[in-house]
Order: C-alpha cells, then structure tokens, then sequence
C-alpha cells in the first residue's frame, strides 16, 4: 500500500452534553477500500461530515498530502477530491439525472447569455450511468425515479468528480443483488485506478468482499481495526457492538397454519399481461426477493389498496375482497411497512405519539375528541414494547435513528391488531443491534399468529428471516423456494427469470 495521502490525528468532536467523536485518528492510502462500521449513533456520519467540511471538529488536526488543516470547508474538501454518496438522497426532484450529476458544472455555450449545453452535459453524464448499469437515461426526471435509481444516480454524480476519495455512505441500502454487484465492480475499477474509498454499510457482507480492512467505531471512539484476512461477520460484529451476537435470526415456534392471504392471477398496473399468485399462511414470514423493478413493491401497493390490480383476485380468509383505497386493507387489517419510510412511512415534524396514534384516532377518541392521556399511554406502551430509543413520546420522529424510526412505523399498525403484515425493505439503513431487534419483532408477530410478507434486497436477510421464499421476475413469480432450499444461487437464478 502506498504512503497515506490523508490522515485524521485525534479529531474530537463534541456537541452540548454529547461527546460525538472522541480521538479518532485514521489514516487512508491511495487506492485503499476501507470500511467503517459501527451502530447507528457511533459517530460514522458526523467523521464523514467532518470529512467532507460539512461540520468543523472540536479538536484534531486533518492532513492532506502533508499539508495540515484545523478543519475543512465544503469547498476545501472538494478540491482535495474528497467526494461524498450520502445516505439522504441530495437530488433535485424537478430535475433530470444529467443536470443533478452536474449541478454547478453545467458545460454552457454561448455569448453574454451563457446557456447549458444539453447536449454535452447528457453526453458527459451517460459514461458514468453505463458504469453502474442503470436503467434510466440521463433525461430522467429524478421525480420519476424509484429509490434505488435515486441511489444509484448518487453514486453516479460523485463518479463524475474525478475524486481522489470517495465516501459511501449506505450506498446498497436499496439495491439489489446484482446493482451490488454491479457497484462492487466499480469500487475496483476505482481502486485500481488509485481512487480511495470509505465504504460504511450495515450490509456486513459486502465489507467482507470489498474491504481492505475495517475500523469500527463505538459511543464515538475508534475501537478496532480488522486487516483482509481478519475480515469476518463475527469479528465485526463483536468490535460494533462489544458482544458476540449470537441469535440474529430465529426459528419459527410453530409450523405456519391456514392459508390467510391468497392472491390468484393478479396483475399489477406497472406489469400487465403477467400474473402473480401466491399464498401466505397464518405465523409465516414470506420473502419476496427479486431484482429491482421485478415488480415487489408495486404488488406491496396494490394490496395495501395504492394502486389498484389490473386484474385478479384477492382472498382474506378464504373470502374475496376489494382493496380499492388504504382504508380499504386497513380495516381488514392489512397494513404497510413503506419501502421509504421518511417519505410514506412517518411525519417527520410529527411526535412519536402521534406518528403511532394518527391511523387508529377512533381508539383513542370519545365524542370525536382526542383522549390526550389515553393517547400519551398507548404510545408509552408501545415505545417500551418496541425498545424505541427516545427522550420521551413526544420526541419528533425527524430526530431518530433509521433503526428507531423503522420501529415507530411498525408500532402504529401493531396498536391495530394487524393480520397481514406487508414489509417492503424492514432494515433500510438500520445497524445490526436494531436489525436485530427488528428481526425479533418479526417473528415474535408471526409466531403470535400474523402473517408477513417481507420484501427484501438483502440476501442474507431474506434467507436467514423467511419461512418460505417467493422470487419474482418482470411482474411475474418466477418460483417459490423452501427452507432447505435457500440458496444465494437458486434465489438469483429465479430472479433473472431462469425457471430450469
């Protein structure tokens, strides 16, 4: 390895009752993949955002090819060639994938009057798309965009700075296997042209195929450092979170039951001409894999009553239903996890209290009035019931941890009682101890008799948390896999639609 072109020596940082750093020191090498791991609240983003002259440290001093700094601007970073993926999307929705890959550095013509080059700026933006293999042309809207195009189109915009570093922050949270794949790809090509990365996932996999080594940082400070071959899921989760963690996913108590959810030939808005069927039984986790725009969460929509089916039929307990509205799903108590929970999934500005309370108003309501004591108790209750790590129930939902946030998502519909419940990406961006308390949720509700239906992109997820497994390809169920079937291989064959 080359001679450390950037190091961070004894950076602190702290804020009013809170030590967020404490002493980091890091070194990084031209052409070297480190990964960063650490629970939500470690201190990851906030060495990141000093990174990237977002925020100042406290104390500590930055040196860039020798050259020392108390601190970085936004502009000192860039022009360090320090790029940064974020894990909050910063995309201009009104905007197409070209001129937010560009933004500030349009290519303009003209006289007095500069104008943008459309042309050129589609034409310099359109290598970096074909890169990471999307599916989107650089005149997308970004409004038109799923999630995981957004994400990739982040990646693709720090791609398109030359950089010397290149920070990802999350970057797989929303992809699937083979855009992963596809992205593990690219950090080479990176890697071999000398281009750094600091790669944070919670996906722990991937530090293992990608990572030169692995620092973790705990409550602030750095507290291990793992070489290549050192590299393990174990061993990274014991630095994380100082303990073995020995039980991440659980068996089922009991074997599912009666068919609860039965779908027959449906057809979705966004696939018609190709059927879904499938069943989902009574205490079952269900996983549907597939690649992105195979077609899961649209299938999530329409049964949470979105969008409406093209065609088919749906069966609760052996009795069809319409699910025309939300309202609809919702009273026979179907409920949705959204895949983007800041977005569908929470008010933000709201307080916890209200963002459990909100879909079931009737139960705490007399006379058309909200009963505010019945209302703080309820959320009380479930906040302890789900381990959510707040001040109090008024806390606003903006404020927590993806782990905490994801759990306030799931309390509001478990104050219902709920039948079915619809998963769409459950571990978004959330660190292994709340993955895992998550992954307990899950199972304690179906072995209290909830079905589930689970959407993933994690792999490792969906083998190690599902019962049965459903894979789709282009709008369709391509095969359902058991147990002792389960396998990365037959999950991914499934996937491209090889049905042999």
């Amino acid at each position: 390895m080359t001679e450390p072109f950037l190091r961070l020596a004894g950076i602190t940082k702290a804020y009013p009752g809170v030590m967020a750093l404490n002493q980091v020191s890091l070194q990084v090498s031209a052409g070297e993949v480190i990964g960063l791991v650490g629970e939500n609240g470690a201190g990851k983003s906030t060495l990141m955002k000093i990174l990237g002259g977002v925020v100042a440290p406290s104390s500590g001093a930055i040196h860039i090819d020798g050259r020392q700094a108390e601190a970085l601007s936004v502009a000192d970073a860039l022009a360090a060639g320090i790029a940064f993926v974020h894990q909050e999307l910063n995309l201009f929705e009104n905007l197409d994938a070209a001129a937010n890959a560009f933004i500030g550095r349009e290519p303009l013509y003209g006289g007095i009057l500069k104008l943008v080059d459309r042309k050129k700026l589609h034409d310099l933006t359109r290598p970096y798309l074909d890169a990471l293999g999307v599916d989107f042309e650089p005149d997308t809207l970004v409004s038109e965009m799923s999630l995981a195009q957004r994400q990739l189109l982040e990646i693709a915009k720090a791609l398109s700075l030359n950089s010397r570093l290149v920070i990802m922050d999350e970057p797989t949270s929303s992809l699937t296997l083979a855009e992963t794949n596809r992205l593990m790809r690219v950090i080479a090509d990176l890697k071999a042209k000398s281009v750094s990365i600091i790669f944070i996932s919670h996906r722990l996999n991937e530090m293992s195929e990608c990572a030169d080594r692995v620092i973790a940082l705990r409550d602030g400070k750095l507290v291990g450092e793992l070489a290549k071959n050192e590299i393990s899921h174990a061993t990274m989760i014991r630095m994380m979170i100082g303990r073995d963690l020995k039980a991440l996913y659980l068996p089922p108590a009991e074997p599912p039951g009666a068919v609860v959810l039965d779908v027959a030939g449906a057809q979705t808005q966004a696939h018609p001409g190709h059927t879904i069927s499938l069943s989902l039984r009574r205490g079952e986790i269900l996983g549907l894999a597939g690649l992105i725009g195979a077609g899961r969460t649209e299938l999530a929509r329409a049964l949470f009553g979105i969008d409406r089916l093209v065609a088919g039929s749906v069966k609760l307990d052996g009795a069809t239903v319409r699910l025309d509205t939300p309202r609809d799903a919702i009273e026979r108590g179907i409920f949705l996890v959204p895949e983007d929970r800041k977005r569908c999934g929470l008010l933000l500005d709201e307080s916890i209290c209200e963002n459990i309370l909100l879909p079931n108003l009737p139960h705490t309501s007399a006379g058309g009035l909200v009963q505010r004591s019945k209302s703080l108790h309820n959320a009380a209750h479930q906040t302890k019931r789900l381990g959510i790590r707040a001040p109090d129930v008024q806390t606003h939902a903006g404020s927590l941890s993806g782990g905490n946030q994801q759990k306030v998502v799931l309390a509001k519909w478990l104050t219902m009682n709920p039948r079915v419940l619809i998963c769409d990406e459950p571990t978004r961006g959330v660190d292994v101890g709340a993955k895992s308390e998550i992954y307990r949720m899950l199972r304690d509700l179906a072995d209290a008799g909830v079905s589930i239906l689970m959407i993933s992109s994690d792999m490792e997820e969906v083998i190690g948390v599902s019962d049965r497994i459903a894979v789709m390809h282009e709008g369709a169920i391509s095969g359902f896999l058991e147990r002792p079937e389960f396998s990365e291989q037959k999950i991914l064959r499934l996937a491209v639609g090889d049905t042999s």
